[in-house]
């Protein structure tokens, strides 16, 4: 926002619901035939057919592009022509739609009828056109010419008393180049305020794997998922979030790979799936992949997972140097002694009050861990976004070292991300909190002192714009205030920019 725009005349009202919500029986199976014509019907409405399937023919491919509906890798060999879901479809449409945001859609709605508005309904209207500028008391947007825009905004960031009154924001949406160029323009500007989408989504997983592992990020490869014997799939939807999953899923389960699925709600793609580039699949009831479903309360993790671990310690008991993997937690771990202590004093009321679990069906998760050899962890936002998140993986972590279950073919952790880019951007320099040796090659490579001091993160930034010590606030790509917590709190935040 700059001192000619104004949210003064937004309505606080929130976007109407375009119809009234409906309750039915949750789906039993994910993918299929409603897959395809939904993707179809995506594609046909915003690019066209013919330019929308050739659009995907190149999604997920080498020399193609990138789906920008998740971070699921592809395989290195033995693609698929069709690398892609019906999420990816519906991402890759909205990216390339023909529709167009003129100025005069802007001059037919206001900023407050465009506020009622749902986000799915503002973006399908299309792709702006025109730089436009919300002049203070005014109530619509107004195309403002590019050289103009320019000058405003540098104008803006000039005027600032220092140059930590800046926030820069952006997301995962963001290329790699792009990605580069925002922040080194960031850093020579003279600060290192760049919270990005990662502070809401994997920054405690990276926390965490960092103090226990010693490198912030997953342990697998894609074709790990062939060799597992297990798959713990928790706080995490495949068949909404990552539909491609299901298909590694489905081929681990074909294999003989026991799936496991922890999450407050019973999801349809983790129940059944029928993949829809298998002509054979896509009749009868598909592929069952949950071979347990535990439904732990809301944030009841840390206890379900002490609780497997437990169970595994008095399997170990019962079986003394049959199920622990001695060896490994001797060279490679510290603490079992004063961890194995710890889950002695936890009771099993304990446990199953905290969790919301019988204590049979968590001893019967700690079975298909125990009898597994190579066992692959899995987990998202339902694990991350809580305020103990960073112990949330620490118990997966401290779970998954007792049968060394880590470093090995086939056995490992894997956060799995929401943007495809998420871990592009850090790669590029998107951080608030940049390493030394980072900022030395940067500042030698483009002949400037780049800021030392940390920047904002995402909840120090909103504080930040809500006291009045940030002035600024430039986002790109991202939707800063529907991702963030707190959606009212982070509104007045902006507004005071």
């Amino acid at each position: 926002m700059s001192k000619h725009q104004s949210t003064s005349n937004i309505s606080p009202q929130p976007p109407q619901e375009p119809s009234p919500p409906e309750v039915q029986q949750p789906k039993k199976v994910a993918g299929g035939l409603p897959a395809i014509v939904s993707a179809v019907k995506s594609i046909s409405s915003e690019m066209g057919l013919v330019r929308g399937t050739r659009t995907l023919l190149k999604l997920n491919q080498v020399g193609g592009v990138d789906c920008p509906g998740c971070a699921w890798p592809e395989p290195d060999a033995g693609r698929s022509h069709f690398e892609f879901c019906e999420n990816g479809a519906k991402h890759i449409a909205g990216e390339a739609t023909t529709k167009r945001v003129t100025p005069e859609f802007f001059a037919t709605h206001s900023v407050a009828d465009l506020a009622l508005q749902s986000d799915e309904w503002l973006e399908a209207q299309g792709r702006i056109t025109h730089p436009m500028l919300l002049r203070r008391n005014s109530s619509n947007y107004e195309p403002i010419k590019w050289d103009d825009a320019f000058d405003l905004i540098g104008g803006e960031l000039n005027a600032l008393n220092y140059p930590d009154q800046a926030i820069f924001y952006t997301s995962g949406r963001t290329s790699n180049e792009a990605a580069f160029l925002y922040q080194l323009f960031v850093r020579q500007f003279g600060t290192n305020n760049l919270p990005d989408c990662s502070n809401m989504c994997h920054e405690s997983s990276g926390a965490a794997l960092s103090e226990t592992i010693g490198v912030g990020k997953g342990t697998v490869l894609l074709d790990d998922f062939d060799q597992a014997e297990a798959i713990f799939v928790i706080g995490q939807n495949p068949g909404t979030n990552h539909p491609r999953m299901l298909s590694s899923l489905q081929r681990a389960k074909r294999n003989g790979a026991k799936l496991v699925h922890i999450n407050p709600l019973p999801e349809a793609g983790m129940t059944r799936f029928k993949h829809p580039q298998d002509m054979l699949g896509l009749v009868g009831g598909g592929t069952q992949l949950a071979d347990l479903f535990l439904q732990v309360r809301i944030n009841g993790d840390v206890a379900l997972l002490k609780g497997i671990s437990k169970a595994v310690l008095a399997e170990e008991e019962r079986r003394p140097g049959q199920v622990l993997d001695r060896q490994f937690i001797a060279a490679q771990t510290g603490g079992f002694e004063e961890f194995a202590a710890a889950l002695k004093n936890v009771s099993w009321s304990e446990i199953v009050s905290q969790s919301g679990v019988a204590q049979q069906e968590i001893e019967r998760a700690a079975r298909i861990f125990v009898e597994s050899d190579r066992t692959i962890f899995c987990w998202a936002m339902g694990l991350t976004q809580h305020r103990n998140a960073v112990a949330n993986i620490q118990e997966i972590v401290n779970l998954m070292l007792l049968r060394g279950q880590v470093g090995k073919p086939g056995a490992g952790l894997c956060p799995v991300r929401g943007h495809s880019n998420v871990q592009g951007d850090r790669t590029m320099g998107i951080w608030e909190r940049p390493t030394a040796v980072f900022l030395d090659r940067l500042g030698s490579e483009f002949n400037f002192e780049p800021p030392r001091t940390h920047g904002y993160d995402t909840v120090r930034a909103i504080e930040a714009m809500h006291v009045g010590s940030a002035k600024v606030f430039f986002a790109l790509g991202g939707n800063f205030l529907s991702a963030t917590p707190d959606t009212e709190f982070t509104a007045a935040a902006l507004r005071r920019c």
